[in-house]
């Protein structure tokens, strides 16, 4: 599945009120590591067929950041049932984020 751009405008629908677990990849353009993770949450996409992986472009979606305590990029912020599950800090390998979603 590929990742879904997440808003403020679509973050409740597509988040909290999943059905399944949903990865959240919050980044920027000019973050050299989320330059390195995007192919990585890209193919934890392809390969994780149960979840839902979004990207939060800290930039344009301040609010969403703040609201999360995002304080360093990349951050990966799992949620279950509409609900923060797990976070990871810094660039995490596809085996890592498997873990992360376990």
């Amino acid at each position: 599945m590929a990742t879904i751009t997440i808003t403020t405008d679509n973050f409740e629908e597509e988040v909290l009120k999943s059905e399944v677990p949903v990865l959240i990849d919050f980044w920027a353009t000019w973050c050299g590591p989320c330059q390195m993770q995007g192919p990585v949450v890209e193919q934890a996409a392809e390969e994780l067929k149960d979840i839902k992986v979004g990207k939060v472009n800290v930039d344009e979606e301040g609010a969403l950041a703040q609201q999360f305590r995002v304080m360093s990029i990349p951050t990966l912020i799992v949620f279950k049932d509409g609900k923060e599950a797990g976070r990871a800090i810094g660039f995490q390998t596809l085996d890592e984020i498997k873990k992360l979603m376990a």
